[in-house]
């Protein structure tokens, strides 16, 4: 006999509006968006930033179009390829479920450099404010992923919190989408925040706020990944690495080489570059 705490009988749909189900998930996404870009708004005004409110309001709409799509191509290449391409017509099948965060941050930067150049604004100056609100929505979508008994942890006897969950069989598990919450949300919006609203200079080092962002985003979630169960269709992908563990370390990298790249030595640099 295995204990473990019985999963909450919890709905995926929070309501229905005639024929159309509302989930937990679509309204994760509708309230990210929404409380990402209140935000956003709010750092705009304080900063003087070029990305200013109005184009701050014009970029929710690309926002948005990056995080679906690439989310959902990003599930589609990194997680279930072989799927796909037997079901190519299942790839419009979002309401089913699938997203994936790492296709979603591909979309977003995609999403944020033509907004930029076409705006013709910094793509850094966008990056550095996006990134402080990004953590809303992590936090909202791990809400749903466990409100729907998905994406659930490893199976464990060593905690007191361990959840039976409907889909993981009889065996009690992490619930790794609480620990995702806690910190890709809450504890990365804290810190993220506490620097831009408190670390003036940090604040005025152009892409420094977008690499710690890669930085402690990739950190927490391989760390994460531990306590995570690998998708079924993959299994581990490289030895005792799992995808999102792999798609983590260049993150990690990239982030390192953005906050390098902010060090006031390397802003006179350029500075001299351009003179």
């Amino acid at each position: 006999m295995y204990s473990g705490l019985a999963f909450p009988d919890i709905d995926p749909v929070a309501f229905q509006i005639g024929l159309f189900p509302i989930r937990w998930y679509s309204l994760a996404y509708i309230f990210g968006l929404i409380g990402a870009w209140l935000l956003a708004r709010r750092m705009s005004r304080v900063s003087g930033s070029v990305f200013t409110v109005l184009k701050i309001d014009d970029f929710l709409l690309w926002a948005t179009a990056g995080i679906i799509i690439g989310g959902r191509l990003g599930y589609v290449l990194f997680y279930n390829l072989g799927y796909y391409i037997e079901f190519p017509w299942q790839v419009l099948a979002v309401w089913q479920g699938g997203m994936s965060f790492h296709g979603g941050l591909i979309g977003v930067i995609l999403a944020t450099v033509l907004f930029a150049r076409k705006k013709q604004i910094p793509v850094l100056a966008i990056g550095d404010i996006v990134v402080c609100v990004a953590p809303i929505g992590l936090f909202l979508g791990r809400l749903a992923n466990f409100a729907n008994g998905e994406l659930y942890g490893r199976v464990t006897q060593a905690v007191p919190w361990a959840v039976i969950f409907p889909g993981g069989g009889d065996m009690p598990r992490h619930p790794s989408q609480l620990y995702e919450a806690a910190l890709e949300g809450v504890v990365l919006f804290c810190i993220l925040n506490a620097v831009w609203w408190f670390g003036g200079r940090y604040r005025r080092r152009p892409g420094f706020m977008t690499g710690l962002f890669f930085v402690l985003y990739g950190l927490f979630r391989f760390g994460i990944e531990f306590f995570r169960e690998p998708d079924a269709q993959l299994g581990f992908v490289a030895g005792w690495l799992s995808m999102g563990q792999v798609l983590c370390v260049p993150m990690v990298l990239f982030g390192l080489w953005l906050i390098g790249r902010s060090s006031p030595k390397a802003i006179m640099r350029k500075i001299k570059e351009w003179e």
